[in-house]
């Protein structure tokens, strides 16, 4: 059911199957012909993969599902069926030859060498497909660069899908598509193909401060590649070091890599989002959750949480959760929080791995599926620091990524918090810029502030997502922020674009203003007048 009551909305996935297969034992010698571990102990275990994989937890989701895909006589074919058989409603599409298989062999839980065979390619739409495609209420594409989404473009132009997950072999979304969904390095070569100079001057910003390689990831861990490089998890606070003053104006300071990677997926974000002309496009960032764009400035969904877990079909969770709430009527904001939500914790209960294809009675519940995200991890860290200069030049030294966020926090609520400890999970520090009672009460009027200056730092620096306060006494933090140069800039979602003068600040030295998620019905001003209303 909806959070509405309302049974779910049923969804067709058009997409290319696969059949993937884990062999997990245990390596603890190695080969005496060659350098090579003996996994010893296999365990086979079958699952769908690809798109089949997103329609399976899409159905596992509780909602009706269709897949569209290739399939042919061959045994992966066979065995595919025999998994979505009583689960999926199959329309299947021919095939130049057999199903491709991927085969993991994992020692401990970790991936050793991945086998990959069959080459079957779509060759044709049917009329049951074009059909499904067209009175379809929601479509997901989930392009594994097969020929399924091509055989069907014409369709698929004509009634623009909810979600389009591409892949760097297959086409481009279709104009009019709601959302797009592109991991990291997909996002940097979908940009530069088309817009060559502009992607490349953004990644060149990126690389120049950052030289190490970036996690290409779905939230909360890597998504498709193994050996992509691992970044720190958010919350992990680098060692104290001693006060560094701030460069020169004309010195862009060293930066976290975290910071111009938000930099350069936002500038590639807002490029495809002109070039494919589609609603919007979201790129998946791992650890950092994911970066929404359509076409201004990005608002930033982070990860609830870190998993050290497997990633394998962590991008299918999330285009299918995605492709699901959009269905049952949620705006992509929404749809978006939920996703990285699903997608987070399909990675910690053992992701793609944990699926037990039984029989259809039986089917355990996919992990990861729509519920409410773990709650942050902060409890444990240092108190914070007395000096956001001091807090930010450690950070900076050791390579990590510096959040700022401001505000009056008049009267704390949850919604401050909320938006605080997102912030905090984007990077390795957290200066929170807070308003003085002048700079307040010209913004909000006589009366205001409610607490003094001295009450609310205290209040802030209690919070265990707080690494260190700062405070301003102009209208605006553009001094501030010129003196302490963040990676990124947080403000709540319910600002506008215009609302954001800091942006063209921040690029000056390579950062990024992002907006997050507000809770809604929740402000300083609306807490008074019910305070004050309830006095009479």
């Amino acid at each position: 059911m909806t959070a509405h009551g309302f049974a779910k909305a049923p969804l067709v996935v058009v997409g290319d199957a696969l059949l993937d297969r884990d062999l997990t034992g245990h390596a603890d010698r190695l080969a005496p012909d060659a350098p090579v571990p003996v996994v010893d102990d296999c365990e086979e275990r079958i699952r769908p993969g690809g798109a089949a994989l997103a329609a399976y937890l899409a159905a596992a989701d509780g909602r009706p599902v269709t897949l569209i895909t290739g399939l042919g006589d061959d045994p992966a074919s066979a065995r595919l069926r025999e998994l979505l058989d009583g689960r999926v409603e199959v329309i299947a599409l021919p095939l130049t030859g057999p199903l491709s298989e991927k085969t993991r062999v994992l020692a401990r839980g970790r991936p050793v060498v991945r086998l990959d065979r069959g080459d079957g390619r779509v060759r044709a739409a049917t009329d049951a497909a074009r059909a499904a495609v067209r009175t379809a209420p929601a479509v997901l594409v989930s392009d594994y660069g097969r020929g399924a989404a091509d055989a069907l473009r014409d369709e698929l132009t004509a009634r623009p899908p909810l979600v389009w997950d591409p892949h760097p072999r297959g086409g481009p979304p279709v104009p009019g598509t709601r959302l797009v969904t592109p991991a990291r390095s997909e996002a940097q070569a979908f940009a530069h193909r088309a817009e060559p100079d502009e992607a490349s001057r953004a990644q060149a910003d990126a690389d120049a401060s950052s030289p190490g390689s970036h996690a290409d990831a779905t939230p909360g861990t890597g998504k498709p590649a193994a050996g992509a490089a691992r970044e720190p998890a958010a919350g992990a606070v680098p060692p104290r070091g001693g006060r560094v003053a701030a460069g020169d104006a004309g010195e862009p300071a060293a930066h976290g890599p975290r910071g111009h990677e938000l930099y350069a997926a936002a500038g590639q974000a807002a490029a495809l989002v002109r070039h494919w002309r589609v609603g919007a496009v979201s790129v998946t960032l791992g650890v950092r959750g994911a970066l929404l764009s359509y076409g201004d400035h990005p608002l930033l969904i982070p990860a609830p949480a870190a998993h050290d877990g497997d990633p394998c079909g962590a991008g299918d969770r999330f285009a299918a959760t995605a492709a699901g709430l959009l269905a049952d009527g949620a705006l992509v904001g929404e749809a978006l929080q939920g996703a990285v939500a699903a997608a987070t914790a399909f990675v910690g209960a053992g992701g793609a791995a944990a699926i037990t294809a039984t029989a259809p009675g039986g089917t355990r519940p996919a992990p990861g599926g729509t519920g409410t995200p773990p709650a942050p991890a902060d409890a444990g860290r240092d108190a914070p620091d007395d000096d956001p200069f001091a807090v930010a030049a450690r950070v900076r030294a050791a390579g990590g990524t510096v959040v700022a966020a401001g505000g009056c926090f008049d009267l704390l609520h949850a919604g401050h918090v909320g938006l605080l400890q997102a912030a905090r999970r984007i990077g390795d520090c957290l200066v929170v810029c807070v308003n003085s009672d002048a700079s307040v009460r010209r913004r909000k009027g006589e009366g205001r502030p409610v607490n003094p200056l001295a009450d609310r730092v205290r209040v802030l620096r209690a919070l265990g997502c707080v690494d260190a306060v700062a405070v301003f006494d102009e209208d605006t933090p553009e001094r501030l922020l010129a003196e302490l140069r963040p990676d990124v800039w947080v403000k709540g979602g319910d600002y506008t674009g215009a609302d954001l003068p800091e942006a063209a600040q921040l690029r000056q030295w390579g950062g990024q203003a992002v907006l997050l998620p507000y809770l809604d019905g929740r402000s300083s001003t609306a807490l008074i007048a019910r305070a004050a209303e309830g006095a009479r």
